[in-house]
């Protein structure tokens, strides 16, 4: 069966802009590989962080809608997404977020692998998880971050929901997901056979009110395919399990068709390429204002309408 590969990327939503940046650049030590807007909004931006040469996989990306009010966090949304960090590095980063003064939580041992929970400076929920497997990563060259210690990618993401069952069943028999475990109340999923970018974690929380996007928040969780012809194969099963996908939509830098799952979360396939490198050499990823194409001609109101950011590492 054609699926889905792994988490693509997660997208969140964000405050002021330069402290969005500030805080991924600065502190966690990420690439800014891409400066756009939203192309639905295209009065905010749209920022993509990862590694040093923007592998897949890798990007946790932002709205900066800094006048939405805080996430309502409860079911049918996405609460948490995770980032790797190589196995020994925790230390590291305990030190390095103490001195940033960033909130952070207690540690935790999440599936035989050590967690440090925190939360960036508009509310969002992340955990930096330790791990040995093997993935795609590039260091990025003028991190503050030693290579040795940088963020390698995306992990995994955590659900709320009302009812496990009817997600369960979807990721299953239409995603191809298989349930590898379970754990202090939340159930593990995992795509291509599991390991880092690979799991979906989900917890039953029948009581708590229903979540509403905001400030601080997730808004979408969106998972690899390796080309068109894929995308097509997962989107027709979505449709056939009365999902009811978008068409597929062109954002210039992958392509995506986006659906509800049961529970309510927003869920994306996207396309691993053509990639970020279609419009910028890799050598100067994020360093300017990307349009695709069909919004160049209205470049210049857009800029006049988004404030100034700089990338200050």
């Amino acid at each position: 069966m054609s699926t889905v590969t792994g988490i693509h990327h997660v997208t969140c939503i964000a405050g002021d802009a330069q402290e969005n940046v500030d805080f991924y650049t600065g502190t966690l030590g990420m690439r800014l590989v891409k400066k756009s807007v939203n192309q639905d909004v295209p009065d905010t931006y749209h920022l993509f962080y990862a590694d040093g040469e923007a592998h897949p996989g890798a990007d946790l990306t932002f709205f900066p809608w800094p006048k939405l009010p805080p996430v309502q966090k409860g079911v049918g949304l996405a609460v948490e997404v995770s980032l790797a960090i190589p196995k020994g590095s925790l230390e590291y980063w305990e030190d390095r977020l103490a001195t940033a003064a960033a909130t952070t939580g207690d540690r935790e041992v999440r599936h035989g692998e050590h967690a440090l929970r925190l939360t960036d400076p508009h509310g969002l929920e992340l955990a930096l998880v330790a791990t040995a497997d093997e993935r795609d990563f590039a260091p990025w060259s003028q991190s503050p971050v030693p290579a040795a210690h940088q963020i390698r990618g995306l992990h995994a993401v955590r659900l709320w929901e009302r009812d496990i069952a009817q997600t369960a069943s979807f990721l299953v028999e239409t995603l191809g997901f298989a349930m590898v475990g379970e754990e202090n109340g939340w159930r593990r999923y995992a795509i291509n056979g599991g390991g880092s970018g690979r799991h979906l974690d989900i917890r039953a929380v029948p009581n708590e009110q229903r979540g509403s996007w905001g400030t601080g928040g997730i808004h979408h969780v969106a998972w690899r395919v390796p080309d068109d012809d894929t995308e097509l194969a997962v989107r027709e099963r979505i449709s056939a399990a009365k999902r009811r996908p978008t068409e597929v939509i062109d954002r210039f830098w992958f392509k995506s068709v986006y659906f509800l799952e049961p529970g309510g979360v927003l869920f994306e396939i996207a396309t691993d390429g053509p990639g970020f490198t279609v419009d910028e050499d890799l050598a100067n990823l994020g360093e300017h204002l990307v349009l695709p194409p069909w919004l160049e001609p209205h470049r210049r109101e857009i800029e006049e309408a988004l404030p100034p950011l700089a990338v200050r590492v």
